[in-house]
This record gives structure tokens, C-alpha cells and sequence, in this order.
């Protein structure tokens, strides 16, 4: 195939990564930041959110029991693949840091193919870092049950503070 041929292609939509928007400064203290595969022209090598912005993200919510807790909780904030796709992410490996220094590697993919969340909220109230907070990743168990196994589990990273892009 010719070269003009491949930049028509890649300019299909679809095709080529879009670029993603600009994400305006914090304006509060940074609670998560995405570094590694990331395209924002406006950061430098991080991404960083505060509350606000992540709150004007897209919200969703789901009740779901886990081994943390003894009755099934409602999680509330927006799906970790909007706030990827807010950073501009594009690796395959997502490599998660807490405030505890626990570290775990997620499938991007993972955050594609179910609607895993960033939680913010526990029965609608913020999450305190005594409450696993203020940022969870939480995987809809009760409505895929496949999941409920010790690899999703040990795949929901509570007092999330970073993920690297690989």
C-alpha cells in the first residue's frame, strides 16, 4: 500500500486516535494523575485531576458486594475508561499506585470490556481515606459474576493516587 494511501486511512474516523481534549488546570488539591501513554498537549509529562474535574466527568453508579465489605455498597463516579479517555491514554497496561504504595497492573483493556469504575463515592457521600477513598477502582461483581474471583479482586485498588500508562 502507498504511503498516501495509509495517511487517507488513518485520517477515517475511527481509525486514528483522537487527540483528547484539553483538560483545563486543577483548581483544588491533585488526587489522581495519569503519566506514561498519555496525550495532553496542555501538561507536561503527567495528567493530573482534581475532584472537580473528575467530577464533571461523566457519573455513573452501581451496588455491588465485595470481600470488603459485609453488604452489597452503591459506588458512584465516572467509568475508568473516561477518565483514560480524558487523559488521552493509549498503552494496553494500566500500572496502579495507592497511598499504601500497593501496586497492581490492570489490562487496559479491562476498563473496555466491563464498566469497571473510579469510584469517588460510597452510598453517595465522598470516600475518606480511612473509607478506602478518596479514589476506588471497583469492578461491577454482582453484575458479572465471572469477575467475582481473586483476580478482579485483587485488581480494585483503593486510596488510588496514580496510574502509569504502559
Amino acid at each position: 500500500m502507498h504511503r498516501r494511501s495509509l495517511l487517507a486511512l488513518a485520517a477515517l474516523p475511527g481509525l486514528a486516535p483522537a487527540p483528547a481534549p484539553a483538560l483545563e488546570a486543577p483548581q483544588g488539591p491533585v488526587v489522581l494523575s495519569l503519566s506514561g501513554r498519555v496525550r495532553n498537549p496542555n501538561r507536561g509529562d503527567a495528567v493530573v485531576f482534581d475532584m472537580a474535574m473528575l467530577e464533571r466527568l461523566p457519573q455513573t453508579g452501581f451496588s455491588t458486594r465485595t470481600p470488603w465489605y459485609a453488604e452489597a455498597r452503591k459506588f458512584s463516579g465516572p467509568l475508568l475508561r473516561d477518565v483514560l479517555a480524558a487523559a488521552g491514554s493509549h498503552g494496553s497496561v494500566l500500572r496502579t499506585l495507592a497511598l499504601n504504595d500497593y501496586r497492581v497492573d490492570i489490562p487496559a483493556d479491562d476498563a473496555q470490556r466491563h464498566d469497571v469504575l473510579l469510584a469517588r463515592l460510597l452510598d453517595d457521600k465522598p470516600m475518606s481515606v480511612r473509607d478506602k477513598g478518596p479514589l476506588l477502582i471497583i469492578y461491577p461483581f454482582d453484575q458479572q459474576p465471572a469477575l467475582r474471583n481473586t483476580l478482579y479482586f485483587s485488581r480494585c485498588v483503593w486510596q488510588l493516587k496514580a496510574i502509569e500508562v504502559q
